[in-house]
Order: C-alpha cells, then sequence, then structure tokens
C-alpha cells in the first residue's frame, strides 16, 4: 500500500481481531450465550474485512494498462466499500437474527467466569488495535475533528479500521454487560438484547462507511488544502494571468488527477506557452506531491501570433 500506516493500523487489527475471534468462539462453546456467537462472528467478519483491506491495497499497486490509463489505485476504494458490505452481511444481520431468536426462545447462559475472561481478554486487544489507528490516523489527519476526518480523508482503510475497532470495543462492552445482567438477573433475554444492541451497532457503522466509501469510488476532488495549493501555484506561476477553472480528482489516497484552464500572458508565442505549462505542472507537482496526472489546457484567444505565419 501507498500508505504506511494504513498498512500498519490494518495488520495490527488483523492480528487482534484473529485472536478474538478464536477465543470468543470457544467463550461460545462453553457458555451458549449468544452475546458471545454474535461478537465471533463480529471479530470473524472483522479479520476478513482486513485481509480485504491488504488484498485491495496490493492490487492498487499494479501499473497502469491501455484498459486502466490512470492505474488501479481506486481499487482501495472498492475493497473498502466491499468492507463495509460484509460488515453489514456477516455482522449486523447475523447478530440482529440471533438477537431476536434469542429474545423470543431465551436459554441459561452458563460459564460466567469464562465468558467475562475472554471478553476481557478482546478488550485488551482491540484496546491495542484501536491505539494502533488512532497513532496512524493522527499522522495524516492534521487539525481535523475526528468526525470530519472520517467523513473526508481519502485515506480509506483508516477509517475503516478506526469504525470498526471503534464498534468492536463497543460491542464487547455491550456483550460483557448483557452477559453480567443475564446471570444476575436470571433472565436470559438480557443476552438477546445485548446482541440486538451489538447487531444494530455494526449496521450504523455499516452504512457510514458504505456511505463515505461511495462517495470516494464516484471520485471526489482533492482536499481543500491540496486544492489551494495547486490553485495558488498555477496562478502565481510565470506567465500567467488567470485561471478560468480547476478539477481536481482523487484516483487513490495519494493519487490526484488534475486539469486546468488557464489564462496565459498574451504576448507569449506557442513555443512560450508550452514552456510555461511544462513549468506549472513541475511547480504543481513539488506543492503538492500526490499529483499525478496533469492536463493544462490554455484559454482561447490568448496566444499572441507567431510572427513567423505558424
Amino acid at each position: 500500500m501507498a500508505a504506511s500506516g494504513g498498512t500498519k493500523a490494518v495488520l495490527a487489527a488483523l492480528f487482534a481481531n484473529a485472536g478474538i475471534a478464536v477465543a470468543k468462539f470457544v467463550g461460545f462453546l462453553v457458555t451458549r450465550s449468544s452475546s458471545m456467537l454474535a461478537e465471533s462472528v463480529h471479530s470473524l467478519a472483522d479479520s476478513t474485512n482486513q485481509a480485504l483491506l491488504l488484498f485491495g491495497g496490493r492490487r492498487a499497486k499494479r501499473p497502469a494498462t491501455p484498459e486502466h490509463p490512470f492505474g488501479y489505485a481506486r481499487e482501495r476504494y472498492f475493497w473498502s466499500f466491499v468492507v463495509a458490505m460484509v460488515l453489514f452481511a456477516l455482522g449486523s444481520a447475523f447478530a440482529l437474527f440471533e438477537g431476536i431468536e434469542k429474545l423470543r426462545h431465551p436459554h441459561e447462559v452458563k460459564g460466567l467466569g469464562w465468558a467475562i475472561g475472554i471478553l476481557l481478554f478482546g478488550i485488551v486487544l482491540e484496546g491495542f488495535s484501536f491505539r494502533t489507528a488512532i497513532v496512524e490516523s493522527n499522522r495524516v489527519r492534521g487539525g481535523a475533528s475526528w468526525r470530519r476526518f472520517v467523513r473526508h480523508t481519502r485515506h480509506a482503510e483508516l477509517p475503516v479500521v478506526l469504525l470498526e475497532d471503534l464498534g468492536a470495543l463497543i460491542g464487547l462492552v455491550l456483550a460483557l454487560v448483557a452477559v453480567v445482567l443475564a446471570e444476575v438477573t436470571g433472565e436470559p433475554r438480557w443476552d438477546g438484547a445485548g446482541t440486538v444492541a451489538i447487531g444494530l451497532l455494526l449496521g450504523v457503522i455499516a452504512i457510514v462507511l458504505a456511505k463515505e466509501m461511495k462517495s470516494l469510488l464516484i471520485g471526489e476532488s482533492a482536499g481543500r488544502n491540496d486544492r489551494a495549493a495547486i490553485e495558488s501555484t498555477i496562478a502565481g506561476a510565470p506567465g500567467v494571468v488567470g485561471i478560468e477553472h480547476l478539477r481536481t480528482q482523487h484516483l487513490g489516497p495519494d493519487e490526484i488527477l488534475v486539469a486546468a484552464k488557464v489564462r496565459f500572458d498574451p504576448g507569449l508565442d506557442a513555443e512560450g506557452v508550452a514552456a510555461a505549462i511544462d513549468d506549472i505542472e513541475s511547480r504543481v507537482r513539488s506543492a503538492v506531491r500526490a499529483v499525478r496526472p496533469m492536463y493544462v489546457e490554455p484559454a482561447r484567444a490568448v496566444v499572441a501570433e507567431d510572427p513567423a505565419g505558424n
């Protein structure tokens, strides 16, 4: 992946969720708790998601081809969108089904000590993964709030891992509360209620992720700061008298397509305009290193006539 921080966060989440999934499933076999089963499926879905994110990052590195002249960087957005769908299908839908079934046909939760121990173990591992995701996100978040970062970042893996880990931590706490209440009150329906709550939580996270990944797949412009830097660099280049329009689009987290229509000094001949365009491209790529493909079009009727009539 282009973003090593994203890779590190995904790997930390993968190892944590794989270990937690095994522990939770053992806990379910001992306790027969539907909350534990829902959390087992949740962690299994999360492990699958991290594997898909790594797969997408690997495929995004493929070189451009005649069929895909801008490369495959957007595959990272596609697989992040798939992750949101997996989270909903395997996590939310299963937990809701299992929780409703437990509410209709409750049965006693056994082995409370096992359940508490495994859930606490899961909280520790998820906390480690969540901390890693926070640290790596802070490297690219800048001064943005967490809400703005999740909504507007072009590094798809980081908000996916952040929300997955946050959902997992809240889900573990819900499962812990549910099994303890079921034991203390003698009412096993608390276990089912906890399972339904986990399903609703995962559903909300899946919807948020799907919405944001859909926006990236359709194509989002460069961020406010990058766009301002691109615009000011073009406007300040020698020979430029104005910008008619500027279009930007993220092909991937670290790759921006730029197209601009620029008004040049009428005193420049064709050769001068060509040199000015080359200069603009060099300056913009130095100012914003994520800029890769760039196309600058001179506005019509501003190029001076070549004295030779060319």
